[in-house]
């Protein structure tokens, strides 16, 4: 069985969706605009694919971002400087084999030279004491709770801190960014209007 973690691709965003939406009651469903939104604005939007299949994605986006998810806001108002994930997704096929953790180990990688923080939520309603147990054992803490929306369900909000940041920061962030590494690099998404994303295209390391 041969496993890659890698960005997505425009060619992968139908499968993408099918995933999602086949997902269960724990994963918001999404349409083909919502999806292409995080396609051209997440930070972190890679894919397990396994022998040619998408087996599962995972989503991400720091601070500053336009999104609308009262989770992500939550965040936004809280911390000043973060990676939020917004969702995992992983196929029936694959699950209960470690590639969430697989997952989360590459989003930490991903963050921890960027930011102090890094969050997610998970439901209360329906609770799922495997997924509450996961993030526990990962070391996330409970910071907050709220309700989505007037009839939504109640979410417990969940921070991990990140302390390999402070060196980076110290070391590398604060005297001319990140080395030249490609698994340093920041994602190449479509061009936008986001200045940020502009800047990553021209090939300029953002912190």
């Amino acid at each position: 069985m041969a496993l890659a973690i890698r960005d997505v691709r425009e060619h992968d965003l139908d499968a993408v969706l099918a995933l999602n939406n086949t997902a269960g009651r724990s994963i918001l469903a999404l349409n083909a605009t919502q999806l292409r939104y995080f396609y051209e604005h997440a930070d972190y939007f890679r894919v397990a694919e396994i022998d040619g299949e998408i087996a599962g994605f995972l989503i991400a986006m720091r601070e500053g971002r336009d999104y609308g998810s009262p989770n992500y806001r939550w965040f936004r108002e809280h911390y000043p400087s973060f990676v939020y994930i917004d969702r995992i997704v992983i196929a029936n096929a694959y699950r209960r084999h470690g590639l969430g953790r697989i997952f989360y180990c590459d989003a930490t990688s991903y963050a921890e030279v960027r930011v102090p923080l890094l969050t997610c939520e998970v439901f209360l309603e329906p609770r799922d004491d495997v997924v509450v147990l996961f993030h526990g054992t990962y070391g996330f803490q409970e910071v907050g709770q709220q309700r989505m929306g007037e009839d939504g369900p109640q979410v417990s909000l969940l921070a991990k801190d990140l302390p390999s940041f402070a060196y980076v920061r110290e070391t590398y962030l604060e005297h001319g960014g990140l080395p030249a590494e490609a698994w340093l690099a920041e994602r190449l998404g479509p061009a936008s209007d986001d200045p940020q994303q502009q800047r990553r295209l021209a090939g300029e390391r953002l912190p």
